[in-house]
């Protein structure tokens, strides 16, 4: 038998460490995998979505002519209803609901009940303008938006939908509905240097407006007062700066924000549109 090289017991003796110190290491590393915990995906938060509400009894009334050309204007600032998107499916609506022009933008379906005057059609509305109360008439004989009615005096192409026009007035169900917009939210804007006043348009979802703040490139955001009807103030000076605009919805509370609306060459007399819009 040849005889063992004296290194040779020396060679198995570290070549038997390492195989220990190896196993050693993949016990401690699988130990240590089981203990980290995975990453938890957070799912993204859905967007608030406007639902329906159940179906309430009021009455309503039409003004104008089928041209609807005397809604034009109206409480909250919409100017032409219709180059501005609301049509002719629009509605003044009682102090009751109009709620301060709170109400602006809302989109309500009405239907014509309990009348031989109904038709059985549904027209689905935008709250464009107030019916104010007429003190000098009884609530249920001509004063029929005096509080606490709740009632709607419809543009005549829209009271048509529901009835004949000829009932002059009919008992109504109707219910808030989403109010379906096309494109981004609308910015009109009036005022001078130093005060910057706003016409928000094209809302949808809920369609209203609670709160409202903008933001200059070299401002803050600055919380802007509530005029009338769909309009919002700030007094600032903010000529020459893009402008972004933080709103917050009157029924939902859904908040979102319209980044770089306007450019810094804004002017007034324009109307600058956002690429966002609520549902």
């Amino acid at each position: 038998m040849a005889p063992v090289h004296p290194l040779w017991g020396l060679c198995v003796f570290v070549a038997s460490i390492m195989i220990i110190l190896s196993t050693l290491d993949s016990v401690t590393a699988a130990t240590y995998t089981s203990r980290v915990p995975r990453t938890t995906r957070v799912p993204r938060t859905a967007p608030v979505v406007y639902t329906p509400s159940p179906w309430t009894l009021a009455h309503a009334t039409f003004y104008g002519d089928e041209s609807a050309a005397s809604t034009m204007g109206g409480a909250c600032g919409y100017g032409n209803i219709v180059t501005n998107g609301y049509g002719t499916d629009t509605a003044a609506l009682s102090s009751t609901i109009f709620t301060d022009g709170y109400a602006c933008g809302q989109c309500y379906q009405i239907k014509c009940v309990q009348s031989p005057w109904c038709s059985k059609g549904v027209a689905t509305i935008t709250a464009t303008n107030l019916c104010p109360p007429n003190w000098s008439k009884d609530s249920n004989a001509g004063g029929w938006c005096n509080p606490p009615r709740t009632h709607f005096d419809m543009a005549k192409p829209a009271f048509m939908k529901i009835a004949q026009w000829k009932a002059g007035i009919v008992p109504v169900q109707y219910r808030r509905v989403p109010c379906s917009r096309a494109g981004g939210i609308r910015f009109s804007f009036q005022g001078n240097g130093y005060w910057l006043l706003t016409y928000v348009m094209n809302v949808g979802g809920a369609g209203d407006i609670g709160q409202m703040w903008v933001k200059g490139t070299k401002t803050a955001w600055i919380s802007m007062s509530h005029n009338w009807g769909a309009s919002y103030q700030a007094f600032a000076t903010l000529k020459g700066q893009a402008l972004s605009f933080k709103i917050t919805s009157y029924t939902t509370k859904q908040t979102i924000v319209c980044n770089n609306v306007a450019p810094a060459n804004w002017n007034l007399g324009l109307t600058y549109q956002a690429s966002v819009n609520f549902h």
